[in-house]
């Protein structure tokens, strides 16, 4: 039996030991999926821990996905970039860190909404780690247009900054909403709407027409109330479950080598979260 599972804190609320066990027994792997509740100051001890158990690998949520950083042997170039590792793959005792949450999301957006980014005009609303993650995937996949809209204006700047010449020089930071209507898709980064803040929304709906696609990376509830505005105007919506799935099947593939059931995954928590 190999060990795969989860660091963060809090944990017991997460779906991802429902969803990678539930996708190790339809394939008849030999893995089981854990919660490890961390405390701050065992980060790096939990780290080596992976090493000393022979642990095959665990994704890294809230607050280490920074903190694990220094005590890996290895960080590929999309977390290096991103500044955030969220998934740690055990080889012999060398660990490496990835990160799938931007990759798991421009999958998820394709792969549901039948487009491809390379096609869009897209606008980023929100200018933090979420934001830096999903802007790196698209800028890997040619998106055509990419804008950045925040509130604080200087951390849009500031964000844009951190990427290298080339790629900033494709994306542009706007101040104006009322440019919105030159853009095909929006996509909400930030927690605006999440629980328990549900009545929420990132920008007035009114910018909103039906020709736009709407995503939001927020999946509890799964319906944010920004979506639900969209809806009533007609735009199409994409919500945030799919980039939690992707980033899993994908961490799935790391360890195992494998595909994950992909669409079982999906079936399995949405159905927890519509009962929740």
């Amino acid at each position: 039996m190999k060990i795969v599972g989860l660091f963060g804190h809090p944990v017991s609320h997460s779906l991802s030991p429902m969803m990678h066990n539930l996708a190790f027994e339809k394939m008849a792997l030999p893995y089981r999926y854990f919660a490890f509740d961390i405390n701050p100051d065992q980060v790096k001890q939990a780290v080596d821990s992976i090493r000393v158990l022979g642990i095959r690998g665990v994704n890294v949520t809230i607050p280490y996905k920074e903190t694990v950083i220094p005590f890996l042997d290895a960080v590929d170039r999309s977390a290096t970039m991103i500044g955030a590792v969220n998934t740690i793959v055990n080889d012999g005792g060398k660990l490496t860190g990835y990160n799938t949450d931007g990759q798991g999301y421009v999958m998820s957006l394709e792969e549901e909404l039948n487009v491809n980014v390379q096609d869009l005009d897209i606008v980023i609303l929100g200018a933090g780690g979420a934001a830096r993650g999903i802007i790196f995937s698209l800028l890997e996949k040619n998106a055509r247009n990419i804008a950045l809209y925040n509130r604080n204006k200087e951390r849009a700047e500031k964000l844009v900054a951190e990427f290298d010449k080339e790629q900033a020089s494709k994306i542009m930071v706007i101040h104006d909403l009322e440019q919105l209507h030159k853009y095909h898709l929006i996509i909400n980064t930030t927690p605006s709407g999440m629980y328990p803040n549900v009545n929420e929304t990132p920008i007035d709906i009114a910018y909103v027409s039906p020709s736009h696609l709407v995503s939001d990376i927020v999946y509890n509830p799964l319906m944010t109330k920004f979506l639900k505005q969209a809806q009533t105007k007609g735009a199409t919506i994409h919500h945030g479950l799919g980039m939690f799935i992707y980033q899993g099947a994908i961490a799935f593939e790391l360890w195992t080598g494998q595909k994950p059931p992909v669409q079982e995954m999906y079936k399995a928590v949405q159905t927890h979260l519509i009962k929740q």
